[in-house]
């Protein structure tokens, strides 16, 4: 049987939350990255919305929600206990992921990308952001995790928008009196898992894609 074939861009932090469920799980598809100013025909077929992740399956369906993708390659396998939180707190985990994917993203997108929009003060995005970092870290101060005492999907879920955070002024980010916060995201950037995921592909043409993960 094919392989599901994700259609992927590197830098999302969508699909690197896909991404990095789909490894955890040891599955493999097979990987197609694009170029988001270039979208496949075939990937627009799948899904007309044109954002990614993209998981289509052998049978045809299509999973486009980057937690519907990561949530299935987590029922297919979770050897590390990736689920977890949601069966210790599902009440936390749902409220975690979902001011994560609202109102974070919400201020990330407008201090990261202002000039995108219209009438917006960045620093005020980044002052309501921080609001949020800080409750982050008071979660993790007591494991250093985001709930229980290890690295799980809720961790992977959020990390990469975190990451994203810090990219417009990182030594700002770095200098926050957030120790945790600071400790759990730098031991994301350096862990074998996200350069794992974050490895460079080459731009799908068509044909076969690349597997992922790829053998070590």
């Amino acid at each position: 049987m094919p392989a599901p074939v994700l259609y992927s861009f590197r830098r999302c932090p969508y699909a690197m939350r896909a991404r990095l469920a789909i490894q955890s799980s040891g599955m493999q598809v097979e990987l197609r990255e694009i170029h988001l100013k270039h979208k496949p025909e075939h990937m627009l077929e799948a899904s007309p919305k044109g954002t990614v992740p993209v998981l289509i399956l052998p049978d045809g369906r299509v999973i486009d929600e980057s937690l519907d993708v990561a949530r299935w390659a987590l029922a297919e396998s979770d050897p590390q206990g990736w689920l977890a939180p949601f069966e210790a707190d599902r009440e936390a985990t749902d409220f975690l992921i979902a001011r994560n994917d609202g109102p974070f993203k919400h201020h990330l997108d407008r201090y990261k990308y202002a000039s995108r929009y219209e009438d917006v003060d960045a620093s005020e995005h980044r002052a309501e952001g921080l609001k949020i970092l800080e409750d982050l870290d008071a979660r993790l101060t007591e494991t250093g995790y985001l709930i229980g005492p290890r690295f799980t999907f809720v961790d992977a879920a959020i990390a990469p928008f975190v990451r994203q955070f810090r990219i417009p002024d990182k030594d700002w980010f770095d200098s926050l009196p957030l120790p945790a916060l600071i400790k759990w995201v730098h031991d994301f950037m350096e862990s074998d898992r996200f350069a794992s995921v974050m490895k460079k592909y080459p731009r799908w043409e068509g044909g076969e894609g690349e597997p992922f993960p790829a053998a070590p």
